[in-house]
C-alpha cells in the first residue's frame, strides 16, 4: 500500500508540473456538486467487474471543429491511453484496471458510440482501444449540442458491465451549447445520478462571429457544463498542448485527483458568462 501511495503522489506531482507549464491554466471545480471524491463502490447488480472509474469519453465533432482539430483531438486521446503515465495511474489503483468508452457527438441528433466499454488493464488492451478510436472514420456533423451529450453519456453506465468507485464523463469540445436542452439543466441531471462531468475546451480560435465561437470558453465550462465531486478543466490553448492535456486530464481522473484550483472570486459561485449565450447567439444569427 505504502509503494501505490508513493506511485500516485508522483503522478499527481508529474501532473501537476505538466499543468503549470504547459497548459496555461487549471479551473477549479464546478459550482454543481462540489466535494471530495465519491464512493460507489455498492452500485450495481451482483456480477459486475470491480474497477478504480468508469469513464465515458464525449468528444465534439460539430462543424466548428476543423479536420486538423479532430485530428489532433483523436490521436491525443489515443496516445494518452497508451502512454507511460496513464498506465502508473491504472497500476496504481485499488484494482489495477478501469474501463473506458468513447463517443462522439455533435447536435442532440448526433451521438456515436466508436469504441463500446472496455475493461483498461495495462498496455495489451489499452493498445487495442487505442486502435479502435483510430480505425473510425472521421465525421462532422451540424450545431453544438453539450447537453445531449451529457444525457446520453449518463446511461450508459447503467450497462456497462463494470462497477466503479468513481463515474466520470470526460466531455471535449470548442463551442458552447446552442441547441438541444439547456446545458445546465442537463448538468444537474447528470450530477444527481452520482456521476462527475470534467472538461476539456478547446481554445484556440479566435472569438468570430460567423463560427459563434467565443471568448472565455474555459469559463464557460467551469461555470455552466462540468459538475459533481472533484469536477475539474484544462483548457488547451494551443494545437501542441492536445496531447499533453489529455494525457493530463486522464491520468488525474484514472488516479481519482483532482489539480490544484486555482483561487476564484467568491462572487464566482454564480455564472460569469451567460450560460444561455450559445442558444442567444444562435438566435441572433438563424432567427429559431
Amino acid at each position: 500500500m505504502r509503494g501505490r501511495l508513493g506511485v500516485l503522489a508522483l503522478i499527481a506531482g508529474a501532473a501537476g508540473v505538466l499543468c503549470a507549464a504547459v497548459l496555461a491554466g487549471i479551473a477549479a471545480p464546478g459550482v454543481a456538486g462540489r466535494g471530495g471524491p465519491q464512493m460507489l463502490a455498492q452500485r450495481g447488480a451482483g456480477g459486475a467487474v470491480p474497477v478504480d472509474a468508469e469513464v465515458v469519453l464525449a468528444v465534439d465533432v460539430s462543424y466548428s471543429m476543423d479536420p486538423e482539430e479532430q485530428q489532433l483531438q483523436r490521436e491525443g486521446y489515443m496516445a494518452a491511453i497508451t502512454s507511460r503515465e496513464f498506465m502508473q495511474a491504472l497500476k496504481a489503483g485499488m484494482h489495477g484496471k478501469i474501463a473506458l468508452t468513447y463517443f462522439e457527438w455533435a447536435g442532440s441528433h448526433h451521438q456515436q458510440i466508436i469504441v463500446p466499454w472496455r475493461l483498461i488493464d495495462g498496455p495489451e488492451s489499452a493498445d487495442a482501444f487505442s486502435a479502435d478510436i483510430g480505425r473510425a472514420r472521421y465525421t462532422r456533423q451540424s450545431r453544438t449540442s453539450i447537453s445531449s451529450a451529457l444525457l446520453f453519456g449518463a446511461p450508459l453506465f447503467d450497462g456497462s458491465g463494470f462497477r466503479g468507485i468513481r463515474r466520470v464523463i470526460d466531455v471535449s469540445g470548442d463551442g458552447v451549447n446552442n441547441n438541444g436542452p439547456l446545458v445546465t439543466v442537463a448538468r444537474d441531471e447528470v450530477v444527481a445520478k452520482g456521476i462527475t462531468i470534467n472538461g476539456l475546451p478547446i481554445v484556440i480560435k479566435r472569438p468570430n462571429a460567423s463560427t459563434m465561437d467565443i471568448d472565455q470558453l474555459d469559463v464557460y465550462f467551469e461555470d455552466c457544463v462540468i459538475g459533481g465531486p472533484g469536477a475539474f478543466v484544462i483548457p488547451i490553448r494551443d494545437r501542441n498542448q492536445f496531447r499533453e492535456a489529455i494525457r493530463t486530464k486522464l491520468v488525474l481522473e484514472i488516479a481519482g485527483r483532482q489539480p490544484e484550483a486555482r483561487v476564484i472570486p467568491a462572487q464566482a459561485r454564480a455564472p460569469r458568462i451567460s450560460c444561455t449565450i450559445g442558444e442567444r447567439l444562435w438566435q441572433e444569427r438563424w432567427g429559431n
